[in-house]
């Protein structure tokens, strides 16, 4: 939750996970909500096909969250990958776990096939200790 993060990242003394102002703090913020956004077309998507009975899932509806998804995919491959770098913040681990979500949820989505950069950024920034270590159990 962002406000529960944001709520956290409040009550300590050291550095701060969000940017407090500045360019950054702003780019931040975005890449905070494409990763909310990211996940929350992900969740809907997987709920529609594993919740709903299948007579009354509907196909055309699923598959423009993944749509959402994929394009969201392809803005950080591209023009956004340049914000995929430094010290942890609330928008990179906003990203990394809407990634983490894909891998668990959509193994068959191949979402680093075709996004290669992406896919690096994620294997090394998952490799952290502080992302081990909050890493849910498969």
């Amino acid at each position: 939750s962002r406000v529960i993060c944001a709520y956290l990242d409040s009550r300590h003394s050291g550095k701060k996970l969000a940017p407090q102002d500045g360019p950054i703090r702003f780019q931040d913020m975005m890449l905070e909500a494409l990763g909310d956004a990211i996940m929350d077309a992900a969740v809907l998507a997987r709920y529609e096909a594993a919740l709903r009975p299948e007579p009354l899932r509907w196909a055309a509806w699923s598959e423009g969250q993944i749509a959402k998804v994929t394009s969201s995919l392809d803005q950080l491959e591209g023009a956004l990958s340049a914000m995929l770098k430094g010290e942890p913040t609330m928008g990179l681990i906003a990203i990394a776990c809407a990634l983490g979500y894909l891998d668990y949820r959509f193994t068959d989505m191949g979402w680093r096939d075709t996004h290669p950069k992406l896919a690096q950024w994620f294997a090394e920034f998952s490799s952290r200790p502080s992302m081990q270590a909050s890493a849910p159990e498969a």
